[in-house]
């Protein structure tokens, strides 16, 4: 039977890898993952797909050369776009929007007959967005989107910069008056303590020798009528500094106001900079009463995007699936687009569901073979020889379980978690916990109610995360659920073997696709490309 070549972008570990070549009808020819850990495990179980690390630098003109013509690319581009998550944090936008365009440059450059296209069900949200850079400008596809205009506050009220809004045009001025990072680092730390004197104290004296040769060119600089408002305000803080950390004499809250202002500047100086190299189109700068000032841009929804690019060629079906449905042993929705190309005259039918709710694949059936081989608690431990299995294991067991176990590896327990984990029953998490056993969090009520959760045996699990930041139990054990067990409930078969650091390989699992919800994709895929 035919073959079909693919191309996975953003492979991961290679979860959507492994469930297009269970079907034994598709090849990877070439994959893209830049984790160094995650490339490793990649390597370790697609021994013979091309691997690159850069999806930006990869001239696909040169695959086609090299295998032919590319029926599927697959793959799940990073994305959260800019929305106002992102203007709570010290960054505008997030690199991982780029991504996404990188993955429809592929379709547009490599032409196959379809694609798919996987992330979070959130990018179908108008969340997610794009901020309109100046190559979209001549873009009529995107110009023609439905364009939202916002606001970006760049510098906040009270920083008094004479003729601000001519400053923030000039893009020499992130060179001429920008700190290099030691300074910026040492002196945002110290701001972090504005209201607690002591802490204040204390992070000066330890950072007083770097600090004080930093501020160095700030102190000499001699001021004249022509010097400019930025360094003014940037000597200002200086001197201020300098006296305060020789003596202790100066009002505590003028040390303050000298520094406050002069932080705001560089802050600013880098989002101007971040705007720069993301080459974002600025529309227009607001002013405010109170001496605010914000940027205007215009944004469009990541997924108006990708139709607005794509559907003029390819048939768009956008879908959101459980994998559980598929025989996953984990109530995890994932937001698919398949794409198929107009000139294939087979209608795409999504996969249909092969368990139903009060038919799903639990915890028990994926792990509890495992519940009596003792996990490791190291990297680089041997590997596992598992005796012949007893007759009542269970399907999905059979499935995967190998004779030889790699990667049941599990987080060694100090005795305040060991306590949690005996205090939790099947179905418990943190907030079940007694309030002495909170005691170490600072806020135990901001407490996300998958951290220190107990699996229940007889229900599916929830999404797979990186499960041993959140402290996932074993149902019945009083340990960590190991790499293998989550990659069991990832439905990840006990051959494949994950690499880096135990951190890095919890990561990897947690990220994957279910291999059971790949296959299932593959094989409506299938049905259109043989016709």
């Amino acid at each position: 039977m035919k073959q079909y070549n693919v191309v996975d972008l953003f492979a991961g570990a290679g979860g959507l890898s492994l469930g297009f070549t269970q079907t034994k009808r598709f090849e990877i020819v070439a994959a893209a993952e830049n984790n160094p850990n995650a490339r490793k495990t990649y390597k370790h179980n697609h021994k013979n797909t091309r691997l690159y690390s850069d999806v930006r630098a990869i001239d696909y003109e040169e695959i086609k050369e090299s295998f032919g013509d590319i029926d599927v690319v697959i793959g799940g581009p990073p994305c959260q776009g800019f929305s106002n998550a992102n203007r709570q944090h010290s960054t505008i936008i997030s690199m991982n929007n780029r991504l996404v365009k990188e993955y429809v440059r592929a379709i547009c450059e490599l032409k196959p007959t379809a694609f798919v296209m996987e992330n979070v069900a959130m990018l179908r949200s108008n969340v997610h967005r794009f901020i309109v850079d100046e190559d979209d400008l001549d873009n009529d596809i995107v110009m023609n989107l439905d364009l939202s205009e916002d606001s970006i506050e760049i510098i906040p009220a009270g920083v008094d910069i004479p003729d601000i809004k001519q400053f923030v045009k000039d893009l020499n001025n992130i060179e001429l008056f920008s700190w290099d990072e030691r300074l910026f680092k040492i002196v945002t730390i110290l701001y972090r303590y504005r209201i607690n004197q002591p802490k204040f104290d204390k992070a000066l004296e330890k950072h007083q020798s770097a600090l004080l040769k930093a501020l160095k060119a700030l102190n000499e600089v001699e001021l004249a009528d022509d010097t400019p408002a930025v360094t003014r305000i940037d000597y200002n803080m200086a001197q201020m500094i300098v006296a305060y950390n020789s003596d202790r004499q100066l009002e505590f809250n003028d040390v303050v106001k000298a520094v406050e202002p002069a932080l705001f500047i560089q802050r600013m100086l880098r989002k101007m900079n971040e705007l720069r190299e993301n080459n974002i189109h600025v529309f227009d700068y607001d002013l405010n009463d109170n001496g605010a000032l914000s940027i205007i841009v215009k944004s469009y929804a990541v997924f108006d995007y990708i139709k607005g690019i794509l559907e003029n060629d390819y048939t768009l079906t956008p879908m959101t699936l459980n994998a559980a449905d598929y025989g996953a042993p984990q109530k995890r929705e994932r937001f698919v687009i398949v794409g198929v190309s107009k000139s294939v005259s087979t209608e795409y039918i999504p996969p249909k569901a092969k368990f139903t709710d009060g038919e799903y694949h639990t915890v028990r059936d994926a792990i509890e073979d495992l519940e009596s081989v003792p996990a490791f608690y190291e990297i680089g431990t041997p590997v596992i020889h598992l005796p012949a299995p007893s007759e009542n294991i269970s399907d999905l067991a059979k499935v995967l379980r190998r004779k030889l176990l790699y990667n049941h590896i599990s987080t060694a327990t100090r005795d305040t978690a060991m306590a949690r984990f005996k205090a939790l029953k099947e179905g418990q998490n943190f907030h079940d916990l007694s309030d002495e056993l909170k005691a170490t969090y600072s806020n135990a009520e901001r407490t996300q109610n998958t951290i220190y959760m107990r699996l229940v045996y007889d229900e599916p699990s929830g999404t797979v995360v990186n499960v041993r930041k959140s402290m996932w139990i074993h149902p019945t054990l009083d340990r960590a659920i190991s790499i293998r067990e989550a990659a069991r409930l990832q439905t990840f078969p006990d051959s494949f073997v994950f690499e880096g650091t135990k951190d890095a390989q919890y990561q990897q699992v947690g990220n994957a696709v279910p291999p059971f919800l790949a296959k299932a994709i593959a094989e409506s895929i299938i049905k259109v490309l043989d016709n």
